[in-house]
Formats: structure tokens, C-alpha cells, sequence
């Protein structure tokens, strides 16, 4: 017991620290790796993504359980989910609130029967495409603006749906990559209780292709800036 109570004493700041450190990733910000390339462009392999986890609620730490809500989730959010039809921790593009009607022709996106506008994104070719090359765009709709990416050789088997009407206190996301996502189109809608926080900025970068090399121009990123800044009249 006097070897505890000394351990604990020697190292009680420590211990205090790392708890503290767990609780605050938690419930208040933390930074994620994205194994996939479900969000290509926009979120590259190698990217940790900064995740605000009061954007919407405030939840008691290790828990789904909601103390207040915050804000409400805003069409275009980039959403951490953890989902229990994935099994997983994913990250989506919000593109249905509860209420809206969204169809994809084509890989033609409709929302609230309002087809979104497309122009090229001016983009080489990255290093994820050297297996399916791939074609970058700017979707626009309903105020929101960001880049995705289309398969040249690989369709995705899911490219149509809809329309569905999204359910009250449900979303619908997709992947900005959007031939190579499991998404809503796989998983359903995902309820408000597992939307977990909101990401707009690279924490920082490794390149997985170069032994992790650190990317620092990917330091700090706002991730839509480039759609963002597209000219308007390329469309």
C-alpha cells in the first residue's frame, strides 16, 4: 500500500493530465484519421482532420448522451458519424436535413427537385487515381459548394436513387468521392444521436506514399477553400 500511495504521488499530475486529455478529446475536440478515400478530394489519405465535438451537442464525455443541443446540423457539413449500421466511425458530407427530398441521376444530384450545378475542378491527378483515374468537380446547390470526385472507369452501382424524403431527426450524407463511398446510399439515413462533431480544417498530414513524410502545405487546410473560391462563371 505505501508503494501505491508513493506511485500515486510521484505521478497523481500525470494521471490527472491523461484523464483529462481523454475527457476533452471526447466531449470537446480531438483530431481523426481518415483510413479511406471516401472524401477524396477534399480529405486525403494521410490527412488528421480537426473535429469540433460541440458543434451540435454537448454530450456527457465517453457517452452518445446529449446534455443540450448546440446547433443545428447545416446542409454541406462535413460530419463525423458513429455509426451503428457502419460498426464504424465515419466521416460524410451532409447533403439531406429531415424534410428534403433528394434524388441522384446519374450522378446528378437533386435536392428539393433543384438540380446542383457542376463545373470541372482544376486539379491534377492525385495519387490515390494511379488505380482508377479520376475526374474532379465543384457541385454547387443550395448555397453550398465543395469538390468531389467521379471515377472515369469505375462507376459506382449506386449512382441513382431516389427521391427519398429525408425522415424527421435523421440526415442524409454522401461521400465527396462519390463512385467509391459507403454512405446513405449503403448504411440509410443516420440519426442525430450519432452525428458526433463537424470537421472544416486539416489538423495536420502525412503522406502514406513517402513513409509518412509530413504534408505542411496540407497543415491547417480549410477543406472546401478550393471549391469554394472556384470561379462561378466555369460552370
Amino acid at each position: 500500500m505505501r508503494m501505491l500511495a508513493r506511485l500515486w504521488r510521484e505521478y497523481r499530475s500525470l494521471v490527472a493530465f491523461l484523464v483529462l486529455m481523454v475527457l476533452f478529446r471526447s466531449a470537446v475536440a480531438d483530431w481523426n484519421v481518415v483510413p479511406s478515400g471516401s472524401m477524396l478530394p477534399t480529405i486525403r489519405l494521410g490527412d488528421r482532420i480537426f473535429v469540433d465535438k460541440m458543434a451540435y451537442d454537448l454530450r456527457v464525455p465517453l457517452t452518445h448522451i446529449a446534455i443540450a443541443h448546440l446547433h443545428d446540423p447545416q446542409r454541406g457539413d462535413i460530419v463525423t458519424i458513429d455509426s451503428s449500421a457502419a460498426h464504424d466511425l465515419i466521416v460524410k458530407r451532409l447533403i439531406g436535413l429531415p424534410g428534403d427530398r433528394i434524388a441522384l441521376r446519374d450522378n446528378v444530384l437533386y435536392v428539393n427537385d433543384v438540380r446542383a450545378d457542376y463545373q470541372p475542378l482544376g486539379i491534377g491527378p492525385l495519387a490515390s487515381d494511379a488505380g482508377s483515374p479520376g475526374e474532379y468537380y465543384v457541385e454547387r446547390f443550395d448555397g453550398v459548394a465543395h469538390a468531389m470526385r467521379l471515377s472515369e472507369d469505375a462507376p459506382s452501382p449506386r449512382r441513382s436513387f431516389g427521391p427519398l424524403v429525408v425522415p424527421p431527426g435523421e440526415y442524409l450524407m454522401l461521400g465527396d468521392n462519390r463512385d467509391d463511398s459507403a454512405d446513405s446510399r449503403y448504411f440509410g439515413f443516420f440519426p442525430r444521436r450519432e452525428l458526433m462533431g463537424r470537421t472544416r480544417r486539416v489538423a495536420f498530414s502525412l503522406d502514406p506514399d513517402h513513409f509518412y513524410k509530413p504534408r505542411f502545405d496540407r497543415f491547417g487546410v480549410a477543406l472546401d477553400a478550393v471549391a469554394a473560391n472556384a470561379p462561378l462563371a466555369a460552370r
